[in-house]
């Protein structure tokens, strides 16, 4: 699903129009953006949370140069969903035809 057909999905289960669906939705993810951008978790009840997540420092390699080096601590965006949304799908996916590579 893209954010055009969520769009299309709220605007037609709730009546109200796409554009402002899409005004509201753009300003959600603005406002997670930014909040992550600033260090402060967002938790959202029963869906999941969107957290900051601290990645420590490592050792990689440089493929072309064949060199080893040193990757910094540094801070990722990560989702962590609820207990109860991770069920839900769980148990739902699990209900799908298996697929067979084909």
């Amino acid at each position: 699903m893209r954010k055009a057909d969520l769009v299309a999905a709220i605007s037609e289960k709730t009546g109200v129009p796409k554009v402002d669906v899409l005004v509201t939705l753009e300003e959600f993810f603005l406002q997670v953006k930014d909040s992550l951008a600033e260090g402060e978790n967002v938790y959202i009840r029963g869906f999941g949370s969107f957290i900051v997540k601290k990645r420590k420092k490592k050792v990689g390699r440089h493929i072309k140069q064949n060199v080893s080096i040193e990757i910094p601590e540094h801070y990722i965006p990560a989702f962590k969903p609820a207990k109860i949304f991770m069920e839900m799908v769980k148990d739902n996916v699990n209900a799908l035809p298996e697929d067979d590579g084909k």
